[in-house]
């Protein structure tokens, strides 16, 4: 009998592992294990991961790359939307998790398989995003998630693959690591205690410059284009250089405490020195190109879309949408913002754009008006008034 097909979201960590070997060895099948990468793996890594595919038994290991689709489909509107969750915490797990099971998703129909397995935990989020992504583009498909299933603990798992041979080192660590290219989350620790914050020592990237220096980050139409006058055609290289620089510095640093999609509040510490400036830079300019209204109603549907990617709502079709309405608004976001960088720290500077709505034939704000009389004031001001004067002239007690 032909043994059925199995496409594993493999991760190269524990319980990925554990799933392949499990998977190859007890419930004989043909296992596929596929690396979906969406920026945060090395290429050392990525050979690291298909040697130990095999190890454990893989029939097949794939890596697919999905960055530049990241890019386009995502990371560029959360650009566009300046969307921080809570105003604090880039969304990159969420957003790559979504992108890698769209990636594993279309992998596993391609070779016909009968099942798709991943490696989440009951606990988390990580759970919804595969799973809801696999319902919808592989419906036929039984979903396998060991770990979940059998609320496995590291211990077991470690034990099952030392006694089949396989003798990686997956001691636990006090923290775990989530690297993208839109930040790296840290949790456990401190983290675990609210009352504590991270040391220096739980950073991936140390401060290594003092000082502070000038950043010039350089937009068309919402998309960067060059740091520091380095025109770069491609986005994610220009993205990986503002982070070379941001992280020097140790810029990003934060953490961030929300409401999890199963319904419990989460805390986790993170590094994103790439998403702070670029994001900072981003908004900045806007405020110069950008109409009231532009911006206000921007703001709106881009907490929305931010929200939907980290609840797993990202083939909900009302996305497309936001990202239509966000892309239009992009249309005069063109130009330079000049940040100054410093250890820990930023701050904006100003903005060289041609459209720069501050520069205008109608006045200098404070200083005079060019577009309007001091008569034309004065009637603006009282028609603008007429409400409240018409309110307290029959309410005068509640001064």
């Amino acid at each position: 009998m032909e043994k059925k097909k199995v496409v594993v979201a493999f991760s190269g960590g524990l319980d990925t592992s554990y799933t392949v070997m499990y998977l190859a060895r007890e419930k004989g099948y043909e296992v596929y294990a596929a690396c979906a990468n969406t920026g945060g793996f090395s290429a050392e890594q990525l050979k690291t991961n298909e040697e130990n595919a095999y190890k454990l038994g893989a029939t097949k290991y794939v890596t697919l790359d999905v960055t530049r689709e990241y890019y386009d489909k995502s990371l560029r509107f959360m650009i566009y939307g300046n969307v921080l969750r809570n105003n604090v915490y880039p969304i990159s797990v969420s957003s790559e998790r979504i992108f890698q099971g769209m990636a594993i998703a279309r992998y596993a129909r391609e070779i016909g398989a009968h099942a798709i397995a991943h490696g989440s935990t009951g606990a988390g989020n990580d759970q919804v995003r595969f799973d809801m992504t696999f319902l919808v583009m592989c419906p036929d498909m039984e979903i396998i998630t060991l770990t979940r299933d059998g609320n496995l603990s590291r211990q077991e798992e470690v034990d099952y693959l030392n006694a089949h041979g396989f003798k990686a080192d997956f001691t636990k660590l006090k923290y775990s690591y989530n690297v993208g290219i839109w930040g790296t989350s840290i949790c456990g620790g401190e983290i675990l205690d609210s009352r504590q914050g991270l040391p220096e020592t739980a950073y991936l990237k140390q401060v290594k410059k003092e000082g502070s220096e000038e950043l010039r980050l350089t937009f068309e139409k919402g998309q960067l284009k060059a740091v520091n006058g380095e025109i770069f055609d491609d986005p994610i290289a220009a993205i990986c250089k503002v982070e070379e620089i941001g992280a020097a510095y140790g810029i990003g640093r934060d953490m961030h405490v929300g409401d999890t999609i199963i319904g419990i509040k989460g805390r986790v510490g993170f590094e994103a020195a790439a998403p702070a400036l670029i994001i900072a830079a981003h908004r900045f300019l806007e405020k110069y190109t950008l109409s009231k209204w532009q911006q206000y109603w921007k703001d709106q549907v881009a907490n929305w879309y931010g929200m939907f990617l980290h609840e797993s709502q990202y083939l909900e079709p009302v996305m497309r949408d936001i990202e239509a309405m966000l892309e239009s608004s992009q249309q005069h976001v063109s130009g330079t913002a000049i940040l100054e960088l410093r250890p820990l720290s930023f701050s904006t500077v100003g903005v060289d754009s041609v459209n720069d709505l501050v520069k205008t034939k109608f006045g200098e704000y404070g200083e005079t008006q060019k577009g309007w009389t001091a008569e034309d004031a004065k009637g603006f001001i009282k028609v603008l008034s007429t409400p409240l004067r018409v309110y307290y002239a029959n309410h005068p007690d509640e001064f």
